[in-house]
């Protein structure tokens, strides 16, 4: 049976592009930048102008635009560097409704998802919270979402017997070799060799989960 296949915008490293492979999707992965680590099909290109000319022949479509327009941990480059940051999400979101195909958009917290589903390590006894939120045209459910009673080191630090959870963010810390390959095995992406990599991965996990629902969402329509 042939697989479906995932448009994967934003792709980066491919966190989220390897859960999906696992849920059961062959994928493609378009980023502006080159991303020597990504394991499956890369396309260097804009991701807009990609999904524009293209997304109507995927199957389904995920995109994690940048986060840093919203993202906490921003907060001080915002002040300083407002007119640098962009928001990608809104002509995102945009071009996927014209793709007129099943989507899901990632992004933190903070950002203004429409009605997301909320994800989080611990949902999947990953030792991270990394909460993120998937906004989708296709209805999504996440797990029970366990009470958060383990506490995180601090981003850059190695885990420990009383804070056994890792932060992982951007280069507002201490980040040794030891912690990029720590906090890349703690996310399921032991694939990732650099920082910015494993800083804004996606864990597997999530999409794997993520991707199963879409994967029934498209046997329901093929059935129609």
């Amino acid at each position: 049976m042939t697989r479906p296949i995932l448009l994967d915008l934003y792709c980066g490293s491919g966190g989220a592009g390897h859960g999906y492979w696992l849920a059961g999707f062959d994928v493609v992965g378009v980023d502006l930048d080159d991303q020597p680590d990504y394991p499956y099909l890369f396309v260097q290109a804009d991701a807009i102008e990609f999904v524009k000319n293209h997304g109507h022949e995927f199957d389904v479509i995920h995109a994690s635009p940048p986060c840093q327009l919203w993202s906490p941990v921003s907060a001080y480059s915002r002040r300083v560097r407002t007119r640098e940051l962009i928001d990608l999400l809104a002509p995102t979101r945009d071009a996927l409704h014209a793709a007129g195909r099943p989507y899901v958009v990632e992004n933190v917290l903070q950002a203004p998802l429409d009605r997301p589903t909320v994800l989080c390590g611990q949902m999947f006894g990953l030792p991270i919270y990394r909460h993120r939120g998937f906004e989708s045209n296709v209805a999504l459910t996440s797990p029970d979402h366990p009470s958060h009673r383990l506490r995180c080191t601090r981003n850059g630090y190695l885990p420990t017997a009383d804070r056994p959870l890792m932060t992982i963010t951007g280069r507002n810390g201490h980040h040794s070799r030891a912690w990029q390959r720590a906090a890349a095995a703690a996310m399921g992406a032991s694939w990732i060799t650099t920082l910015n990599g494993v800083c804004e991965a996606i864990p597997p996990a999530y999409t794997l989960h993520l991707g199963a629902q879409l994967l029934r969402s498209l046997g329901r329509c093929r059935r129609r």
